[in-house]
């Protein structure tokens, strides 16, 4: 459903269960809410510039605001400010062709290329050790009853399913990427287990192949790195790990009001993923009591 659609629900269905209930049920912030109705009351205020701007854009699909300005005034004797030209096209969403030059790969972008097949290492492995692979990636959090998110990144052991490391941040970026991977490395150590012994695996988002991880994980670390081949489908454990933790704590997320109040729950939720709940894969026992009858002393 897109945000126009959504836009039109709360309008027929805000009257009767109320506007915050309404927002919240269908995902829509009261910013965007209110944000939207402002550029519906401005929009109405310029209604007779809409022919003129959409035959204008059909004709001249590569000029921008000060140019369209400019032939409102020539071709049509309009004269209009053209920060509202610039507002009306957004709101429009008129056409406006741009000549778009993707930026060229990065270094690190075009070994991946030359590499192949060959950067995902766990279809090299005969068999998969306790804390040998850590498998990885971003998930969305959504909380405050829908109308905020945060991004969770686990990084989960392939053999023992123990969340080792974790962070939250607003954004997917290299920031929280690196956090959850401190996290990691510390508890890692504390397990004996020689981070040159561990592969990390995950998709080619730009986090992942970008100089911060690869130079703190792969350089200073050297801890090795593995690359799913096609995007998240190459990585069903660790989708089938931030699926089910979303669903357990969804409803729990959806009352809370704030980011901190976001952490601590991922922070209780993962001490009872790793120490209490039990993993059918594990034989129906958690991981940390997989990892102490292998002779490991988790935390």
């Amino acid at each position: 459903m897109t945000l126009e659609e959504k836009m039109v629900l709360v309008d027929q269905m805000a009257a009767k269960h109320g506007l915050n209930k309404t927002l919240a049920a269908l995902g829509v912030s009261k910013g965007t809410w209110h944000y939207r109705r402002g550029m519906l009351s401005y929009t109405e205020k310029y209604a007779t510039l809409r022919s003129p701007l959409l035959e204008i854009a059909r004709r001249h699909p590569h000029y921008g605001y000060r140019k369209v300005t400019a032939e409102l005034q020539d071709a049509y004797s309009i004269a209009i400010n053209s920060k509202v030209v610039r507002r009306l096209q957004k709101a429009w969403e008129l056409p406006l062709l741009r000549v778009v030059r993707h930026p060229k790969p990065s270094a690190i972008r075009r070994v991946l290329r030359q590499l192949g097949d060959r950067i995902n290492l766990l279809s090299t492995l005969p068999s998969i050790g306790i804390l040998q692979v850590l498998y990885t990636d971003f998930t969305e959090l959504v909380y405050d009853r829908q109308c905020q998110k945060a991004y969770l990144m686990p990084l989960v052991d392939h053999t023992s399913k123990l969340v080792v490391g974790w962070a939250v941040g607003r954004s997917d970026n290299s920031a929280v990427a690196l956090n959850a991977w401190r996290r990691a490395k510390d508890n890692l150590r504390y397990l004996g287990i020689a981070l040159s012994k561990v592969i990390v695996h995950h998709d080619q988002d730009s986090v992942y192949t970008g100089h911060e991880w690869l130079r703190q994980v792969r350089v200073l670390d050297q801890a090795r790195v593995s690359y799913a081949l096609n995007g998240a489908g190459d990585n069903p454990e660790m989708e089938s790990f931030n699926g089910h933790f979303k669903a357990e704590c969804a409803s729990i997320l959806w009352e809370q009001k704030d980011l901190l109040s976001v952490i601590r729950v991922v922070q209780t939720r993962v001490t009872y993923y790793n120490d209490i709940r039990r993993h059918a894969s594990l034989g129906n026992i958690a991981p940390a009591v997989f990892l102490r009858k292998h002779g490991f002393k988790p935390r």
